[in-house]
């Protein structure tokens, strides 16, 4: 009797299993992998890395902005802002360009108020005239107070071509035509000397705006007060002028006060065009910008030919 027990399958009735299928011969390829007993091709070699990586240079931009370089209140062209508190000019060119059209728009105007003022001074007819009609002054001051509203307050005129241009004009002409009447009641000397210290101040100022870490586009409250304080001399010495007759000390502190104001309102208008302080002007208001220095330098000349100049 054997011992050994039958076999699985005899025992259960199950028939045993044909054996698998021998595998194809499949030729001996480093590159094949086999998963199961089949072939399958290998998957793709990874990109190489380069042997010395760098790191990015200055061209390199980054796909998403930092939020910090985009501080609150910057500028919207639909805000109708002449100015931000915190807007910032992105690129260099455009700041450049900004401050080229600017001066370049303010050089223009200032050779016309010199031709004007020149002509009112040398050519003695045009003198004689403009001496003799003083209502055409009111008017021509009426005129230069309406356009300067109008720049100021009226963006769409500010900022459309080429009624901006117009408007400018108009402006230009008609303060050229008070700057150069106020002169003509004073003597070529004396305008000369007022010219030459008005040139001189406002080169200092400009350059100390440019240079100095003192913001004084933070300085509205001074400048403000300044303001009433310049006003309120000014009523006073109004009062006093129709009571006692013209008051020499008045008019020397009066004139001083109107002198600083006016530097301040350089300094600050300076800033604001040169950019990179609390306030700055946005790429698309030159006008603003020229309009500004524009009366700053022609009121100091005013102010300072009141203080030095002479009566013809």
């Amino acid at each position: 009797m054997d011992d050994k027990p039958p076999p699985y399958g005899s025992v259960m009735g199950y028939q045993q299993a044909a054996p698998y299928p021998p595998v194809h011969p499949v030729q001996s390829d480093p590159t094949v992998q086999f998963v199961g007993g089949a072939p399958y091709p290998a998957g793709p070699a990874a990109a190489p890395y380069p042997a010395n990586p760098t790191m990015p240079g200055a061209a390199y931009s980054h796909p998403y902005p930092d939020p910090q370089s985009q501080p609150y209140g910057e500028y919207s062209a639909s805000a109708g802002n002449a100015f931000t508190s915190s807007a910032r000019f992105s690129d260099k060119s455009v700041r450049h360009a900004f401050i080229r059209k600017v001066y370049l728009i303010l050089t223009a105007q200032l050779l016309v108020t010199c031709g004007i003022v020149s002509l009112f001074l040398l050519a003695h007819p045009v003198k004689y005239w403009v001496q003799r009609n003083s209502w055409f002054y009111y008017i021509s001051y009426a005129t230069f107070l309406v356009t300067y509203i109008t720049l100021v307050c009226c963006d769409n005129v500010r900022r459309r071509f080429p009624g901006n241009f117009i408007a400018l004009s108009v402006f230009t002409l008609a303060f050229s035509y008070v700057a150069g009447t106020i002169a003509s009641f004073h003597n070529t000397d004396s305008v000369l000397i007022a010219v030459g210290i008005t040139a001189a101040v406002c080169l200092g100022i400009s350059l100390f705006a440019i240079q100095t870490r003192i913001d004084f586009t933070k300085c509205t409250a001074l400048i403000f007060v300044l303001s009433l304080v310049v006003l309120l001399t000014g009523l006073a010495c109004m009062i006093v002028y129709m009571v006692s007759g013209p008051n020499k000390i008045l008019h020397v502190v009066y004139g001083g006060l109107a002198a600083l104001l006016f530097g301040l309102y350089l300094a600050f208008d300076t800033q604001m065009i040169m950019g990179g302080r609390k306030h700055e002007l946005s790429p698309e208001e030159y006008i603003y910008g020229a309009l500004q220095l524009y009366l700053d330098v022609v009121y100091l000349f005013m102010i300072i030919l009141s203080l030095v100049g002479s009566k013809d």
